[in-house]
């Protein structure tokens, strides 16, 4: 149901907007400005499309068929076998919030008024999206240039009638879902089908999504690193701030902070912290390996922001000067660059997790029993998860090898430099996806080992509200128990945000 409407401009979108359009229901309209700039666009395309002068896309083929020239009569035709040819992707189909989040990005480019699509096409697209008929498009088939055209044409023929979509729950036939919401099909006119589908909103908006989700799970992982510490006894030294003033990365400095904060009034920590004057690096390190991820993390969000109100398809038009340029901002190379330096981060958060849950787990390093079992030899206690963990951590190793260092040659060469950032995008949110399992068993784990050391002492108080939370949803396990239905529950945590809320409720929101 819709909770209200985000007005669009084109350049005044912002993330917190997609996660409402996409997540939270929202509805869109249009500007009275964006209005106009459509009309007038459109207007001069209209003028364009019944002239002889040779104008790509227009009057003419696409990519390496731009030499041919198109009859005033077949230009209706050429946008609707564009759409119907180009939508040849394969694989699952995106989630229903990355689909609202790519019809949301491309009415947002398109109301921009820069590529000449009727009033009447984008409307139609904007009643799509507010009665929630969402257009069933395949993960596979983009190469990030130009831009994302095979999903994006996927969301186009849905406008024609063609194809299916999830609607009230179902999966329908979309001419099924028009006809209940009463909404016609479309006929194309010149460039409004290029206008559909040539452009990034597909990749941007996998990404936008993305990026909210990976600033929870750093927050996350400070919270899984301070409780390991706890666990393990370790030392408060490497976090006093003065250390980070002297080098002063923003993601740094707040990751310190963060421990300091989850930590403050911990008796554990005190009792100890005159046993040794440093710990290993997956204790020591975390301000500069989580805060290095979190500034990585705020790179490609400013990348993000500045492409969900960015012009990206081919040909543009600009109707005050009456010229039309074809130019490149379909390509993704922005987007991939910055997507695949997304997982890299991603990835190395779960790495160092999973550093910390093997120390906690050994009795000799950790001085805790081994795999955190009373009785162990007859109980594996935490054995087995720490292996998830390694195994998670390894694919992430090969999923955060560089999509955008591939190129492959498409259209008989004219399109001989491509992004790949359609599955930079993907990948990237399978990384995120892996260190959030990563996290949700150092979660289990660190946990666990705290109970032990709750015997004598009181953790911080950010701590202690994560594990009471945690404790919540997760026994302390006395012997060996069935763990996926535990790894399971403490995954919930992290997806719906509960273990966050919990801490901050305790001690204020995290940096």
């Amino acid at each position: 149901m819709s909770k209200g409407a985000i007005v669009l401009d084109g350049l005044s979108l912002s993330i917190s907007d997609v996660i409402r359009v996409s997540r939270e229901g929202y509805s869109v309209k249009l500007s009275e400005e964006a209005v106009r700039a459509v009309n007038l666009a459109a207007g001069v395309v209209k003028k364009w499309a019944s002239s002889s002068d040779i104008i790509y896309g227009i009057t003419t083929g696409f990519g390496d068929l731009a030499s041919v020239k198109i009859s005033p009569e077949d230009r209706g035709e050429l946008q609707k076998n564009l759409l119907r040819s180009h939508a040849c992707g394969v694989g699952e189909p995106y989630p229903i919030d990355v689909t609202r989040a790519i019809m949301l990005l491309r009415i947002n480019t398109l109301s921009r008024g820069y590529s000449g699509i009727s009033l009447a096409a984008l409307n139609t697209l904007i009643d799509l999206l507010n009665a929630r008929i969402h257009p069933l498009i395949p993960r596979q088939g983009s190469v990030g240039a130009s831009g994302d055209l095979s999903p994006l044409s996927h969301l186009a023929v849905a406008l024609l009638g063609d194809g299916e979509a999830e609607y009230k729950g179902r999966i329908v036939p979309v001419r099924e879902a028009l006809a209940d919401a009463g909404i016609e099909p479309i006929s194309l006119g010149a460039k409004e089908g290029l206008a559909l589908n040539n452009g990034t909103a597909a990749m941007n908006a996998v990404g936008a999504l993305a990026i909210v989700d990976a600033e929870r799970i750093a927050k996350t992982a400070d919270i899984a690193a301070a409780i390991s510490l706890e666990a393990l006894r370790g030392v408060p030294y490497a976090y006093d701030a003065r250390t980070h003033i002297l080098r002063p990365y923003k993601g740094q400095g707040d990751v310190a902070l963060n421990i300091r904060r989850l930590t403050e009034g911990s008796r554990i920590i005190e009792r100890h912290k005159h046993e040794r004057v440093q710990d290993a690096y997956s204790l020591r390190c975390v301000p500069q390996v989580h805060g290095a991820s979190r500034d990585a993390f705020a790179y490609v969000r400013s990348v993000l922001e500045i492409e969900i109100n960015s012009v990206t398809d081919n040909p543009l038009i600009f109707p005050e000067e009456g010229d039309v340029l074809s130019g490149g901002n379909f390509h993704g190379q922005p987007l991939a660059l910055a997507m695949d330096f997304f997982g890299i981060a991603a990835a190395e958060l779960a790495s160092i997790s999973e550093r910390r849950q093997a120390r906690i787990l050994v009795a000799s390093v950790s001085g805790l029993p081994p795999f955190l079992i009373e009785g162990s030899g007859l109980n594996s206690g935490f054995m087995i998860p720490q292996y998830t963990s390694a195994s998670l951590v390894s694919e992430n190793k090969v999923l955060a090898h560089p999509s955008s260092v591939d190129s492959i040659p498409t259209c008989a060469f004219q399109e001989d430099h491509v992004s790949m950032g359609g599955y930079a995008a993907r990948k990237a949110v399978e990384i995120l996806e892996n260190t959030r399992k990563v996290l949700a068993i150092e979660l289990m784990i660190s946990a666990q080992g705290l109970d032990f050391s709750l015997k004598n002492d009181c953790p911080g108080r950010g701590t202690s509200a994560a594990h009471k939370y945690i404790r919540s949803r997760v026994p302390f396990i006395n012997r060996d128990e069935f763990l996926y239905p535990l790894i399971q529950n403490t995954l919930e945590l992290l997806r719906d945000g509960g273990l966050v809320d919990a801490v901050e409720a305790e001690i204020g929101e995290l940096a």
